[in-house]
């Protein structure tokens, strides 16, 4: 079960309030993640052992639209 403490801050979240950013629950089998203005929405919800080619992609993507 996700509660409010299960969830973390991304490390890139800015200034202000920090409240600009995604959230992080890493639990035993799975990774989920939200955006933190709007944490009442949808999750998306990974298997743990796809998470880093999840965001690895996703950087390559941002990488090559720079």
């Amino acid at each position: 079960m996700l509660t409010p403490d299960t969830w973390r801050k991304s490390s890139f979240s800015g200034g202000g309030q920090g409240d600009a950013c995604v959230e992080v629950a890493h639990l035993d089998t799975h990774i989920s993640i939200r955006d933190s203005k709007a944490p009442a929405r949808a999750t998306l919800t990974f298997p743990a052992e796809v998470f880093t080619p999840f965001v690895e992609g996703l950087k390559e993507a941002y990488s090559e639209r720079s």
